[in-house]
Protein backbone atom coordinates (compact mmCIF):
# COMPACT_ATOMS: atom_id res chain seq x y z
CA UNK A 1 0.00 0.00 0.00
CA UNK A 2 1.79 3.48 -0.82
CA UNK A 3 2.70 5.76 2.54
CA UNK A 4 2.42 9.80 2.29
CA UNK A 5 5.57 11.51 2.84
CA UNK A 6 6.03 13.65 5.92
CA UNK A 7 5.71 16.93 3.75
CA UNK A 8 2.55 15.40 1.93
CA UNK A 9 1.07 14.29 5.58
CA UNK A 10 1.67 17.87 6.69
CA UNK A 11 0.06 19.41 3.15
CA UNK A 12 -2.95 17.32 4.36
CA UNK A 13 -2.92 18.74 7.86
CA UNK A 14 -2.72 22.09 7.05
CA UNK A 15 -5.68 21.94 4.30
CA UNK A 16 -7.75 20.04 7.04
CA UNK A 17 -6.99 22.32 9.98
CA UNK A 18 -7.63 25.39 7.32
CA UNK A 19 -11.10 23.91 6.42
CA UNK A 20 -12.11 22.69 10.08
CA UNK A 21 -11.04 26.51 11.21
CA UNK A 22 -9.05 23.63 14.11
CA UNK A 23 -5.44 24.52 15.50
CA UNK A 24 -3.51 21.48 14.10
CA UNK A 25 -2.31 20.60 17.54
CA UNK A 26 -5.95 19.64 18.34
CA UNK A 27 -5.53 17.20 15.67
CA UNK A 28 -4.22 13.03 16.19
CA UNK A 29 -4.03 11.21 13.43
CA UNK A 30 -7.15 9.20 14.61
CA UNK A 31 -9.10 11.87 16.12
CA UNK A 32 -12.75 11.94 14.16
CA UNK A 33 -13.19 14.74 11.91
CA UNK A 34 -17.26 14.88 12.63
CA UNK A 35 -17.70 13.77 16.84
CA UNK A 36 -14.37 14.99 17.97
CA UNK A 37 -14.19 18.61 15.69
CA UNK A 38 -17.56 18.83 14.32
CA UNK A 39 -17.01 18.81 11.29
CA UNK A 40 -20.12 18.40 8.71
CA UNK A 41 -20.32 17.19 5.36
CA UNK A 42 -20.06 19.83 3.18
CA UNK A 43 -16.74 20.64 4.69
CA UNK A 44 -16.25 17.05 3.74
CA UNK A 45 -16.30 18.22 0.39
CA UNK A 46 -14.38 20.70 0.47
CA UNK A 47 -11.86 19.24 1.83
CA UNK A 48 -12.03 16.38 -0.68
CA UNK A 49 -11.80 19.43 -3.78
CA UNK A 50 -8.59 21.13 -1.83
CA UNK A 51 -6.84 17.52 -1.81
CA UNK A 52 -7.86 17.12 -5.55
CA UNK A 53 -6.27 20.30 -6.41
CA UNK A 54 -3.23 20.26 -4.15
CA UNK A 55 -1.73 16.67 -5.13
CA UNK A 56 -3.73 17.18 -9.06
CA UNK A 57 -5.26 13.65 -8.18
CA UNK A 58 -8.82 12.44 -8.42
CA UNK A 59 -10.94 10.79 -5.62
CA UNK A 60 -13.86 9.47 -5.89
CA UNK A 61 -16.76 10.71 -3.43
CA UNK A 62 -17.46 7.53 -2.26
CA UNK A 63 -14.08 7.48 -0.65
CA UNK A 64 -15.44 10.01 1.99
CA UNK A 65 -16.73 7.48 4.32
CA UNK A 66 -13.08 6.42 4.83
CA UNK A 67 -11.85 10.30 5.34
CA UNK A 68 -13.28 10.52 8.58
CA UNK A 69 -9.93 11.34 10.66
CA UNK A 70 -6.09 11.97 8.98
CA UNK A 71 -5.03 8.27 9.07
CA UNK A 72 -8.21 8.02 6.84
CA UNK A 73 -7.29 10.79 4.10
CA UNK A 74 -3.24 9.79 4.18
CA UNK A 75 -4.61 6.30 3.11
CA UNK A 76 -6.97 7.52 0.40
CA UNK A 77 -4.70 10.56 -0.94
CA UNK A 78 -1.87 7.99 -1.07
CA UNK A 79 -3.92 5.60 -2.77
CA UNK A 80 -5.10 8.30 -5.23
CA UNK A 81 -1.24 9.41 -6.33
CA UNK A 82 -0.36 5.63 -6.40
CA UNK A 83 -2.80 5.44 -9.36
CA UNK A 84 -1.74 8.34 -11.23
CA UNK A 85 1.98 7.53 -10.99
Amino acid sequence: MPVLTDVAKEQVQDIVSEILEIDEEEMTDTSLFKEDHGADSLRAIEILAALERTFRVEIDQAELSRMVNLQGIYDVVAEAVGRKA
